[in-house]
């Protein structure tokens, strides 16, 4: 996949940006996926990653971009932790939340990067979609982590004034995600707090042993686009421009910033740079395309998921109708070989199973349509209400029916010639 990207034994770059918020961080990141890969690729860069606010939107579409510019794409996303518990929601407290930055590794990291997301916000979404420390110790298998930007835990302790409680966030982090796979953020728009933070994130990472990276939290691609940005925010806000309170950045410098620029910036501290290209080189994330791929349906034991539909069949196809024939018996043994060669026995359990509880809990589920309603495998099951058989209904869609058909014209008339 990366053949083009990179070759055997080249270093992959000097410098890899690793915090970057698209399109996709809704109202707060305003830069487009297919620009902002484009610039990357005109500054030379090998490797690039997405780390939108909470939320994986934009991956599918950065990753195309990416491969189109011969680009190395790395997965990720800032997520937000809960301040107690993903399931505390008590207003006052649990108001607040802090950043992480999470980068998969590999695919198994990519599912776990999903589950963290989506349960943040299935379970944990409260003003923002939060995780906790029990989830990341769960899901943790094939990420990276970074302490993010000022608003990242340890960086919010420092700001407070606790470095001894920062150092054990720190430790707690770099428990849950295993030696290696939890960094220390540097960052450096200009602001004051942020060189105090560093100067504590190199003390403490000389003292723990946990790596630094540097990063520049990119909101935006050119640094003429800040302004734009700003307004961006106010939409986001319900501000005007003109509001003196309103929420803004400090400064034009959250853009996409060249390699040389950045070590402009942390020429202090080598191993931050040289640690973003390590990570990228880790970071191995390929998705396929042009694959169905179906979920896995948990069949009870001893059986597999082709054995089940037959067995949930053929009780259907007796109580429907009582002392099948062979016409039923026929038309349901075609339909489940047809199912199996497609590979869609787990799909008609999963439907059955969501129609079935629906069922069960007085929740009104339609008689069927489309294809769907021409199959003796859906009404057996109870998806559909329609019997097939007393109405002549067909099992193929109308495509399939007209495909075959122009199949055997052209046999025909191959033979003929």
């Amino acid at each position: 996949m990366y053949k083009n990207i990179k070759k055997v034994g080249e270093r992959l770059a000097d410098f890899v940006h690793l915090h970057n918020h698209t399109e996709y961080s809704l109202l707060d990141g305003s830069a487009r996926i297919k620009r902002l890969v484009k610039r990357a690729s005109e500054l030379g860069m090998k490797a690039l990653a997405i780390t939108d606010h909470g939320v994986m939107y934009g991956v599918i579409d950065f990753y195309k971009a990416c491969i189109e510019e011969g680009i190395k794409p790395i997965i990720g996303c800032e997520i937000y932790i809960a301040p107690r518990s993903l399931y505390k929601k008590e207003s006052g407290i649990d108001n607040e939340n802090y950043h992480l930055v999470l980068l998969a590794k590999n695919k198994n990291g990519y599912q776990n990067l999903m589950k963290i997301v989506s349960k943040a916000y299935v379970d944990g979404f409260y003003y923002k979609p939060r995780a906790d420390y029990e989830l990341l110790k769960e899901y943790s298998s094939g990420l990276i982590a970074s302490s993010a930007c000022l608003g990242g835990e340890i960086q919010s302790i420092l700001l407070n004034g606790n470095y001894d409680e920062a150092k054990k966030k720190a430790l707690l982090y770099n428990e849950i995600f295993g030696e290696g796979n939890f960094y220390l953020e540097l960052q450096d728009h200009g602001i004051p707090e942020q060189i105090e933070v560093n100067k504590k994130l190199i003390r403490m990472s000389e003292e723990t042993g946990i790596p630094l990276i540097a990063t520049n939290d990119m909101h935006y691609i050119n640094r003429e686009d800040a302004t734009a940005h700003e307004i961006l925010l106010c939409i986001q806000t319900g501000k005007t421009m003109d509001d003196t309170d309103r929420m803004k950045f400090p400064g034009d410098e959250f853009y996409l910033k060249s390699p040389e620029e950045m070590e402009e910036l942390f020429g202090y501290a080598p191993s931050a740079l040289e640690n973003t290209v390590k990570i990228a080189e880790q970071c191995n994330v390929e998705f396929e395309f042009g694959k169905t791929k179906l979920p896995r349906f948990e069949t009870p034991e001893g059986m597999d998921s082709k054995e089940y539909l037959r067995k949930l069949c053929a009780e259907g196809l007796q109580k429907k109708y009582k002392n099948p024939g062979p016409d039923e018996i026929e038309r349901l043994n075609y339909e489940l070989s047809v199912i199996e060669q497609m590979g869609y026995v787990d799909y008609f359990l999963i439907v059955w199973d969501f129609i079935r509880f629906a069922n069960e809990n007085g929740i009104m589920t339609g008689p069927g349509r489309g294809s769907a309603a021409g199959s003796i495998v859906a009404y057996t099951l109870n998806i559909t209400k329609i019997d097939p058989l007393k109405y002549n209904l067909l099992f193929e869609r109308e495509e399939m029916r007209s495909l075959n058909w122009v199949n055997c014209w052209k046999a025909k008339l191959a033979k003929a010639c």
